[in-house]
């Protein structure tokens, strides 16, 4: 079966088509994602960087050049993208930069919630791997489950967009998980009592 052309999925994905949305996606990530290794090599950061791109071309898809050549203009977006990080990220060094600040998570319960030593242990035990996680992870988790905030309001308040932040939420719950194997449900329990 012959797969649709650039210029058939980018008219489709003007129109609002998820299937073509996602077909370019497939079809350009990988290679997006290589160019933007060549300006900066934290892949973690790159996949953001082309994820951002996606995800602004789906909320803008309106406003898009039908006549664009589809690699190109993806092509220049991230590239865009990364340069606007890269000035961003030098008037940050010369202020201050938040990412480095230590971002510290300690659930306090009340004593009639610690009925025992075991579930005092397991508090601990979730602080300490809740502390393990990287600053901005941490700080997502915190906006989420202790505040309730919405993905939307979280991107808001770290300055990134949607995807970013529920990239920062789903990684964080990962090692959360990896982590916590053996004892997730009984940490699980426990942090949502205290939440």
């Amino acid at each position: 079966m012959i797969s649709p052309t650039d210029e058939i999925l980018w008219h489709r994905l003007i129109d609002g088509n998820e299937a073509a949305f996602t077909a370019l996606f497939e079809r350009y990530y990988p290679t997006l994602v290589r160019y933007g290794r060549s300006f900066i090599p934290d892949s973690d950061r790159v996949q953001d960087f082309v994820q951002d791109v996606f995800a602004g071309i789906w909320l803008y898809r309106s406003t898009l050049d039908e006549s664009a050549v589809v690699k190109a203009y993806l092509l220049a977006c991230v590239r865009k993208r990364i340069a606007r990080f890269q000035a961003r990220d030098r008037i940050f060094r010369e202020t201050t930069i938040l990412d480095d600040a230590e971002f510290s998570i300690s659930f306090t319960v009340e004593d009639h919630l610690i009925a025992n030593e075991e579930t005092a242990r397991r508090v601990y035990q979730l602080n300490q791997h809740l502390n393990s996680l990287p600053p901005r992870q941490k700080e997502a988790l915190f906006l989420r489950y202790h505040h309730g905030l919405k993905t939307e309001q979280i991107a808001r308040i770290l300055n990134v967009n949607y995807q970013s932040a529920s990239n920062l939420i789903h990684r964080a719950l990962v090692c959360l998980r990896r982590d916590l194997k053996g004892t997730l449900l009984s940490l699980g329990l426990v942090l949502f009592e205290i939440i």
